[in-house]
């Protein structure tokens, strides 16, 4: 009897549960005006609950478009565009008229030549603009912990196949309505997860409730923790990537992506913030206009708030509402103040609601769809202009071709010609050699003719520098003066060449040779040469087809030697300081077939040799060849590590070099002991509030018994505060004429000459050095060291933050690597002039032997975005090299 009771009781506390969020629900309520046919599809009818009145799951979001597909087959498609990393379906719906659909692949046939103005002539674009639909992509959900515009997709989709309305009829016959639900399913799960379990008697509006404050992770990221909104010129996740297949088969002229912001908001929606990406053209700018203009109207008949302009730029290529841009498309975030939950106090005493939010991203989606329908055939004459001026600015322009030569690194020259394919460009490689441009070039370079569709994206993603307006940056400085934020919302350096450290040559002319397509394919399969080698394979280590090769081979057991030094055989002539030898009297009578396998999956070029003479450097039994053993790498994890680089970097090891990361979190390291463990990672984090005194010993006995402690970033500066690295943080190079305050009430009185000088007055003193959102810069690398085995004279960094280290005093240990001097410091992005001055000849990289093991310290992350290839070869370094160091 008592368990009848209780089981009634807890029925009815969910019962009530709703009733908070419920004073809006279901799709009637969000657009009164509309005349919805009767239907067995509502989210009520299909989930059990009334829309707006329970934050969707992804699973029952999937069944709920099913539903949809099978009750309007002909109007409705849903296609697939891979999978999460938790295996989650991600796809998309695409609803038209019953005509628009049945003609779908002819639509799309015709969207991809009007794509191409060196195929289709301007009679049969005319042709094209008459006749074809409009188009618009609405993605929803990127961060899994927006939870309102998943809903609202939901109800865009109901809205378009149910008002009956001529209105609405009229947007279906003139677009074809592409939608993504939900780009981050990994992430909602989390998020719904944890949400519904924090739930008590009643939802919560307090902000200080569990509700409304996510453990880490929270479910912004998805299963690697990137945020994918920054992923859209590397992608690393297969949401994004995927969703870019899909992008390039139809080319929607309008593209939206719709997030949340702070529940102390309101709406926001384009035109876009300050500062403008040069390569965006005015005709986009105008639609954009036209866009947030009716948009405008919508808010203003609902009586909803709204802003523009303000903050949102579309400056950094790699936003979902910026990549578009650059296909001659136009591209947009909309924002929506964020419950978080079903309600949330505001500051101003208002409750703002789930339901408020599911609404908003409604009315703003099926505004930009009647944009889109009422502005057809101007979009289509818009992208058509814009892909055949990309043309005419790749014939007419200084730079003709831009080649990439695959001699020094080609696996970073693969991968990154790979990725220009993925993301719409022509890429060519040449079958033999050639000189252009007073270069000779061998057979295999990459060659990008500019003459192309692609143009723009090819240059936003290549072009080493993407400047910022004057006015623009002189109000940043005058803000700075006035201890103003900034307004640079992201990274303000990004080109791919740079981040790779891949040569990239550009040129007036087209070279005169044979080429053949570029393919997609980001790993060129390896060979093995000599096959039958009767006494040693090698590896030319220095680029990531000899980390694949290596992760790969220790993994399957084989025994792997590296040379500290570079040297010469006598037959297979130089390889460089790192390289692997893999001798057969170390393994097993199968080598020869694993490690083809091996090569080809890896793309490693293996080299067999009859003879182990060297003419020049170390022989296979030198003390200088270490044996290496598959190291143990754990990598700290929850509070208080910071998700992204956490994430960041073991996928990188994980996904990148194919190497298996322990994550352990916080409290296990603090609670018990780290034996068994080679390499421990600390990613960037805020250490000091959780590892005590106790902690920082108990990490340095570790050290010394041989542990490898690797600190990125902010981990590098607590190493510094703990006194575990012995080096110093420096505070802001003091201006001439700032000077330390008096503490005296009454001070000795002076004479003010100028506004600068006032100016110089009131800054402060001792300050640390101000915040770069991130630029590239170059650094230097002391190529005698081990630590760099493999790796070029420079190499190019991310600086973000501002933390700025002393070199590391050489009877502590050694600088690996340091910024540049202050003539070729910048690489590409923006650097305040005072840090551009201090940031010369400081560490990036620093090594710190102590007792059997070691300290290395990355001053800034090398996994930033997992697009910092450029220094994964020290990082491997660091993981594998590093450990058989260890004494």
């Amino acid at each position: 009897m008592r368990s009848l009771k209780f089981a009634a009781l807890i029925a009815a506390s969910w019962l009530v549960m709703p009733t908070q969020a419920q004073q809006l629900s279901g799709e009637s309520s969000l657009l009164p005006e509309a005349n919805y046919s009767n239907s067995e599809v509502t989210v009520e009818q299909v989930l059990g609950y009334p829309l707006g009145t329970k934050i969707t799951s992804p699973a029952d979001m999937s069944r709920y478009f099913e539903a949809l597909q099978q009750a309007y087959p002909k109007q409705v498609k849903l296609l697939e565009y891979g999978k999460s990393w938790e295996r989650r379906t991600l796809y998309y719906a695409v609803i038209s008229s019953e005509d628009n659909m049945a003609d779908f692949d002819g639509f799309m046939k015709g969207m991809q030549a009007l794509a191409d103005p060196r195929k289709t002539d301007s009679d049969k674009a005319e042709q094209l603009i008459d006749e074809l639909p409009g188009s618009i992509w609405l993605s929803y959900g990127v961060h899994g912990n927006e939870i309102s515009s998943p809903e609202a997709a939901m109800v865009t989709a109901y809205h378009l196949l149910h008002d009956q309305r001529e209105q609405t009829q009229r947007w279906l016959d003139n677009t074809m309505v592409f939608i993504d639900p939900l780009q981050n399913p990994d992430g909602r799960a989390r998020f719904v997860d944890r949400y519904y379990m924090s739930v008590g008697l009643e939802h919560s509006g307090d902000r200080r409730s569990a509700e409304h404050n996510e453990p880490w992770p929270n479910g912004r990221t998805n299963h690697y923790l990137f945020d994918m909104n920054r992923d859209w010129i590397a992608l690393t996740q297969p949401e994004i990537s995927g969703q870019i297949d899909a992008l390039l088969k139809y080319y929607p002229l309008v593209f939206v992506d719709l997030h949340e912001m702070g529940g102390d908001s309101t709406y926001y929606f384009t035109p876009e913030a300050r500062p403008y990406n040069p390569l965006i053209t005015e005709s986009q700018r105008e639609t954009l206009n036209w866009i947030g203009k009716n948009n405008g109207q919508w808010f203003d008949e609902k009586g909803f708030d709204y802003f523009t302009r303000e903050i949102f730029d579309a400056f950094y290529p790699g936003y979902g509402a910026s990549w578009p841009l650059y296909q001659g498309s136009v591209a947009m975030t909309y924002e929506m103040a964020s419950a978080r939950g079903h309600l949330f106090d505001r500051t101003d005493g208002d409750v703002l609601t789930y339901a408020d939010g599911v609404q908003q991203h409604f009315i703003a989606s099926i505004s930009t769809i009647q944009t889109v329908s009422e502005r057809r055939e101007a979009l289509l004459q818009k992208f058509w202009e814009y892909r055949k001026s990309a043309v005419e600015a790749g014939e007419d322009g200084d730079v003709r071709s831009i080649i990439l030569p695959a001699k020094d690194d080609p696996a970073a020259a693969r991968k990154l010609a790979s990725l220009l394919v993925e993301q719409g460009a022509e890429v060519k490689q040449a079958e033999k050699a050639f000189d252009v441009c007073g270069t000779d070039y061998e057979a295999g370079a990459y060659i990008i003719d500019m003459a192309q569709p692609a143009h723009r994206m090819i240059r936003t993603l290549m072009d080493k520098q993407v400047d910022m307006a004057d006015d623009f940056l002189a109000e940043q400085e005058q803000r700075r003066n006035n201890n103003l934020p900034d307004q640079i919302y992201d990274v303000t350096g990004w080109s791919l060449p740079l981040m790779f450290n891949v040569d990239s040559h550009t040129c007036d002319d087209l070279p005169d040779v044979a080429t053949a397509f570029v393919e997609e394919g980001r790993i060129e399969p390896g060979k093995v040469i000599n096959p039958d080698a009767k006494v040693t394979f090698l590896v030319r280590w220095g680029d990531m087809n000899a980390g694949r090769f290596l992760t790969a081979a220790l993994r399957e057991g084989l025994e792997v030697r590296q040379s500290e030094l570079a040297f010469t055989h006598e037959s297979a002539g130089e390889f460089p300081s790192g390289s692997l030898i893999l001798t057969r009297a170390d393994n097993s009578d199968d080598l020869q077939t694993k490690l083809q396998k091996l090569a080809e999956a890896s793309g490693a070029t293996v080299e067999g040799v009859d003879t182990s003479w060297m003419t020049e450097g170390p022989n296979f039994g030198s003390h200088n060849v270490s044996k290496l053993e598959a190291p143990n790498i754990a990598i700290a994890w929850d509070e208080p590590v910071s998700p992204y680089s956490a994430g960041h970097t073991r996928f990188v090891i994980e996904r990148q070099m194919g190497y298996p990361v322990t994550a352990i979190r916080t409290m296990q390291l603090l609670q018990n002991d780290l034996d068994g463990l080679d390499v421990l990672i600390l990613p960037e984090g805020a250490y000091s509030g959780v590892f005590n005194d106790k902690s920082v010993e108990k990490i340095q006995r570790w050290v010394s018994d041989g542990g490898v402690l690797l600190t990125l970033g902010s981990a590098s500066a607590w190493a510094v505060e703990t006194g575990l690295l012995n080096t110093q943080l420096e505070r802001k190079v003091p201006e001439e004429g700032v000077t330390e305050p008096d503490e005296e009430i009454k001070v000795d009185g002076k004479v003010i000459e100028s506004r600068e000088q006032l100016l110089t007055e009131i800054k402060p003193h001792g300050a640390d050095p101000d915040w770069v959102p991130g630029a590239l810069l170059n650094a230097k690398v002391d190529t005698k060291h081990w630590l760099s085995a493999g790796v070029k004279p420079q190499v190019v960094s991310i600086y973000n933050g501002n933390d700025v280290f002393t070199p590391i005093d050489i009877d502590h240990g050694r600088n690996i690597a340091w910024f540049a001097g202050a003539d070729s410091l910048l690489a590409s992005g923006f650097l305040w002039d005072d840090i551009a001055q201090q940031l010369p000849y400081k560490p990036l990289l620093m090594w710190q032997p102590s007792g059997k093991g070691m300290i290395i310290s990355f001053t800034q992350e090398p996994t930033y975005r997992a697009y910092m290839d450029g220094l994964n070869t020290l990082l491997m370094n660091a993981l594998f090299l590093a450990p058989a160091k260890a004494q």
